[in-house]
C-alpha cells in the first residue's frame, strides 16, 4: 500500500512535534507544510512549503494535520473537509462547540476521518489505567480527579486554560471511565492580567454516576499531570507526565488498634506501582491516525467525541460566570 501524502498546517511547538514524527511514521510521507509566517526552525527542510491551508491542499495530500492556533481550526478543518483530505485537529476541536459541531458533521456526511488530538488517550499510563479498570481491578468506580497546573505558556494567546488545558482532563475522564458528563459546577479566577481565565475548578457527575473533580491552572511554579481514582477496591493514580501508574490497594488485615478500628472506612493496604512499555503518546496518536484512515479500528477521539467535551468546558465556564451554578450538559448528539 502506497504511504498517505501527509500535510501539516502550522509549525510552532506541538507543530514541530507533529513534523518530527510525521518524517518518521511508516505508511505516511509528509510532503508540504504550511504557515504564514514560515520556517523559522527550518521544519520544512526538504518539503514544499506554503502559506495556507489552500496552498497546502493542492499539494495531493490525503491526510492532515492542524497545528494552528484553536480560533483557526474550524475554517480550516472545513476547507480540508471540502477537499476530501482525513484530518487530525489539535485540540479543542474549535473554538466553540457550535462550530465544532459542524465541523464534525461535515467530515461524516462526506465520509471522512475526522479526529482530534486528545493525546492523553494515548498516555501509556492512562492506557494502562483505562485496561486494568474494564477488567474491574478498582471495583465500582466512585470518583476520578484530576489534577493539570503549570506556568503559563507564552504561547497560548486565544484560549483561556479550561479550553487550552481543561478540555484533556475532561476527554481522558470521560475516556478512561467509558461516560459522558451530565452535569458540572465551577469556579474561575483571573490573575494573569488577560482576558482569559488562568485557573478554574471543575466540579461534576457523569453519566453512570461517578464523581468528578478538575483543578487546572497556569499559576504554579511547578508542573502536575495527575489522575486519581477511586473505587471500592482501592485507588490508582496515573502521573502523565512521567507514564507512571501506582495501585493503593484496600487493606484486609484486621486493625489491632482500637481508636483506628472503630472507624467504619477503608485501611491501607499493598500499593503496586506497574511495569509496561511507555512509547510517546503523540507517535502513538498520529499511528492511530493513519490506521483509522485504512480502515482499522483506533481508540482516537472523534470529533463528536471532541464536541462534547468542549461542551462540558463551555458549561464550566457558564457556571463560573453565574456564581459556580450547577449546568446540565446537553446530551450527546442532540
Amino acid at each position: 500500500m502506497a504511504a498517505l501524502r501527509a500535510g501539516l498546517l502550522g509549525i510552532g511547538m506541538m507543530g514541530r512535534h507533529h513534523a518530527r514524527l510525521l518524517r518518521d511514521i511508516d505508511g505516511m510521507e509528509l510532503v508540504a507544510v504550511a504557515d504564514p509566517g514560515g520556517d523559522p526552525h527550518r521544519v520544512a527542510t526538504g518539503l514544499a512549503l506554503v502559506d495556507d491551508v489552500h496552498a497546502l491542499i493542492k499539494q495531493r495530500i490525503d491526510v492532515a494535520v492542524v497545528a494552528v492556533p484553536t480560533r483557526f481550526h474550524a475554517e480550516a478543518a472545513m476547507a480540508l473537509a471540502e477537499a476530501g483530505v482525513h484530518t487530525l485537529v489539535e485540540k479543542p476541536i474549535a473554538d466553540d462547540s457550535i462550530s465544532g459541531r459542524q465541523v464534525s458533521e461535515t467530515f461524516r456526511e462526506k465520509g471522512l476521518v475526522g479526529a482530534v488530538g486528545h493525546v492523553e488517550r494515548f498516555n501509556p499510563a492512562l492506557q494502562q489505567l483505562r485496561q486494568r479498570l474494564e477488567a474491574g481491578e478498582a471495583g465500582a468506580v466512585y470518583q476520578i480527579a484530576t489534577r493539570r497546573q503549570s506556568t503559563f505558556p507564552g504561547r497560548i494567546g486565544d484560549v483561556g486554560v479550561a479550553k487550552d488545558l481543561g478540555t484533556h482532563d475532561v476527554d481522558l475522564t470521560a475516556w478512561v471511565s467509558r461516560s459522558t458528563y451530565q452535569s458540572v459546577s465551577a469556579q474561575t479566577a483571573f490573575k494573569s492580567g488577560r482576558s482569559f481565565e488562568d485557573m478554574i475548578a471543575i466540579t461534576g457527575r457523569l453519566a453512570n454516576g461517578t464523581v468528578t473533580n478538575h483543578l487546572i491552572n497556569w499559576l504554579s511554579p511547578m508542573k502536575e499531570r495527575t489522575t486519581v481514582v477511586t473505587g471500592e477496591r482501592g485507588t490508582f493514580i496515573a502521573d502523565t507526565a512521567t507514564a507512571d501508574l501506582t495501585f493503593h490497594a484496600n487493606g484486609t488485615a484486621a486493625l489491632e488498634w482500637e481508636s483506628v478500628s472503630t472507624f467504619r472506612g477503608v485501611s491501607e493496604g499493598d500499593v503496586t506501582r506497574f511495569a509496561f512499555p511507555k512509547k510517546e503518546p503523540l507517535r502513538s496518536e498520529l499511528e492511530a491516525f493513519r490506521d483509522a484512515v485504512q480502515g482499522k479500528p483506533s481508540e482516537l477521539s472523534t470529533m463528536d467525541e471532541a464536541v462534547h467535551t468542549l461542551q462540558v468546558v463551555e458549561a464550566s465556564l457558564r457556571s463560573a460566570a453565574d456564581g459556580g451554578a450547577l449546568v446540565v450538559i446537553e446530551a450527546v448528539g442532540a
